[in-house]
């Protein structure tokens, strides 16, 4: 077999239960087939990983040329960053709850991984977002995002006022708990639940979705990927600040005269995926389409 990558990198957490033992079996297959393997340097790594080369996590993305990420969505997209910023494909083993990124399970992982490893697969390249903060005092960012940039005020159960414009155009003033701007890998996330669309992977858009909005008329609304988003925040209590997240992860507080900027990153991550695997599939056996949750009440009255 003609192997078309000889450095693999094993990404997730790899001294929890659920993940260490299909990690375990992936690096043994690699090293049977004499290719290096490298591990993040994490303190819980179990000792059975020792011929695995462990090295920094913010190292690794640059020394391989395949990351298999093992885990949950969450895993994916905390895999995605470093391989964006390198050029690295990525692939997905789901020990996760929903797995819409991982899409390989770990019954069918060995006969994939050496499918792909002789290059049988497809290549997708998907958009992120990079997001930054700036006002006259501090900048944070830029961050980048596979799924979206979170905003969200700070206190529960108080609303904040979220203007957003659009290119430079003033589109409204969202009064709520937050907003969502989403890529279309991000449309079956967190914006899915918020009321969002679904939007196709390979669909240039992005999604900005309020959170709880206090009107029901503010809805979502779909913008061209091309799109520079920003977002200033107008507190209700003086001291008031929105926290703002990029895939999960804090990129910093936006306060008063400071403006949140969100566009398409520079960056893609090309995610690798089995042959024959159907989009729409996915939706059905990861959403419960055509699917009832319905069960009938029993009748009280019914004889035991």
């Amino acid at each position: 077999m003609t192997i078309k990558f000889k450095k693999i990198g094993l990404w997730g957490r790899l001294g929890e239960t659920s993940v260490v033992q299909p990690a375990l079996e992936i690096v043994s297959q690699l090293q049977a087939l004499g290719l290096e393997v490298f591990v993040p340097a994490q303190p819980d790594i179990p000792e059975a990983f020792g011929d695995a080369t462990r090295l920094p996590a913010e190292q690794l993305a640059s020394k391989v040329d395949l990351i298999v990420a093992v885990g949950g969505d969450g895993t994916m997209l905390h895999a995605a960053r470093g391989a964006a910023r390198h050029g690295v494909p990525l692939l997905g083993v789901n020990r996760g709850r929903l797995g819409f990124l991982t899409d390989v399970s770990p019954e069918l992982m060995g006969e994939t991984i050496n499918a792909m490893l002789a290059g049988d697969y497809v290549a997708e390249n998907r958009l992120m977002l990079e997001a930054a903060i700036a006002g006259d005092d501090q900048t944070h960012g830029p961050m980048l995002a596979l799924n979206d940039v979170v905003l969200k005020t700070g206190y529960t159960g108080h609303m904040q006022d979220f203007r957003t414009f659009v290119d430079g155009e003033y589109v409204n003033t969202h009064g709520g708990d937050g907003l969502i701007v989403a890529t279309p890998t991000g449309s079956t996330a967190y914006a899915l639940s918020c009321g969002g669309p679904i939007i196709r992977p390979d669909v240039d858009a992005m999604v900005i979705v309020p959170i709880a909005p206090h009107t029901l008329s503010d809805r979502p609304l779909v913008v061209r990927s091309s799109s520079r988003v920003e977002v200033r925040v107008e507190p209700r209590p003086a001291n008031q600040r929105a926290e703002v997240a990029c895939d999960g992860e804090i990129l910093g507080e936006l306060g008063r005269g400071e403006t949140l900027t969100i566009a398409v990153a520079k960056e893609t991550v090309q995610l690798l995926h089995p042959r024959g695997q159907s989009y729409y599939e996915l939706l059905r056996s990861k959403l419960n389409w055509g699917k009832t949750n319905r069960t009938q009440a029993p009748d009280p009255d019914a004889d035991e």
